[in-house]
């Protein structure tokens, strides 16, 4: 049995599928939903580490994920258009 390595992953919804993204490797997948996402993006990195040329990371530090609330100003939810469109 190999060691065992633990990465960080961001899960976002684009359109009708989930993106997984693991940052520290900069590795990413989809799935219909969020465990399926996570499931595709650890087969992903898994795939990944087997190539001998493969580079990991000496030290990972897991990423602070928060939300941040901003008010928008003589803007209709219909003008606004988020990052994913």
């Amino acid at each position: 049995m190999g060691e065992k390595l633990t990465f960080s992953s961001v899960v976002w919804r684009e359109a009708h599928m989930y993106v997984s993204w693991c940052p520290d490797l900069d590795i990413a997948s989809q799935g219909k939903t969020v465990e399926e996402a996570l499931n595709n993006l650890k087969e992903a990195i898994e795939l990944y580490l087997e190539d001998e040329d493969a580079i990991i990371p000496s030290e990972t530090s897991s990423p602070i994920v928060t939300a941040v609330s901003v008010e928008v100003r003589a803007k209709t939810p219909h003008s606004f258009k988020s990052p994913s469109s």
